[in-house]
């Protein structure tokens, strides 16, 4: 590790990465997609069932097919921990919003408050919690899923685990497959501290109560 620990640090930034770009653009899509979903049942569970699936196709699976449209390398992990990011942040969008009571919004409604702003300052924040742990979620399963990009020629620290496996029984298979496997374990503690400080700095101090 030491002799290694520039390549192992390069490793691990792209696998970081990968993961915050993953995370960005799935954040974006998964609540717009809640926000239009949320009161309409039929979209609602269409939207849910829909991303589920998609979290039940193996990921290996996932990238091989996506090779003959988008190539090797980043693009492909890009499009497919975007994908498997989706289901923990629709169905918590739309668990967090449909969770704000009834009276509380229709009370912002009886002081004069338009529709826009009682999502944006009534329905969101006190959703905020539960979005924030779908994101959570995301994260993790972004953090695990990115080491197969290895699969695909994709970045991050997979190079590593599949580069170990490929040759066990040589002298530092086994070494190099735990490297990654660790670094990735730090990687999603790391993540799950941060989303946690997030959480609890950005959520209003009654909702915490």
């Amino acid at each position: 590790m030491i002799d290694k620990f520039d390549e192992i640090l390069e490793l691990s930034a792209e696998h970081v990465i990968a993961v915050l770009v993953s995370l960005s653009i799935a954040a974006v899509f998964g609540v717009a997609t809640g926000l239009l979903v949320w009161q309409r049942p039929i979209a609602r569970s269409l939207a849910i069932a829909t991303t589920g699936v998609i979290l039940t196709i193996p990921s290996m699976a996932l990238l091989a097919l996506m090779i003959p449209t988008f190539g090797l390398g980043w693009l492909p992990t890009i499009v497919a921990l975007s994908l498997y990011s989706l289901l923990p942040i629709v169905r918590n969008t739309v668990v967090g919003l449909r969770e704000v009571p009834l009276a509380v919004m229709e009370s912002a409604k009886g002081m004069g408050m338009s529709k826009t702003k009682v999502l944006f300052k009534i329905q969101l924040p006190m959703a905020w919690p539960v979005i924030i742990t779908g994101l959570r979620v995301a994260t993790q399963l972004a953090i695990g899923i990115a080491a197969i990009a290895a699969y695909v020629a994709g970045p991050g620290l997979g190079e590593y685990i599949f580069k170990g496996l490929s040759s066990l029984g040589a002298k530092n298979a086994l070494n190099f497959a735990l490297t990654g496997t660790v670094m990735i374990v730090i990687i999603a503690l790391l993540f799950d501290a941060l989303f946690a400080a997030i959480s609890r700095l950005t959520t209003s101090k009654g909702i915490r109560a």
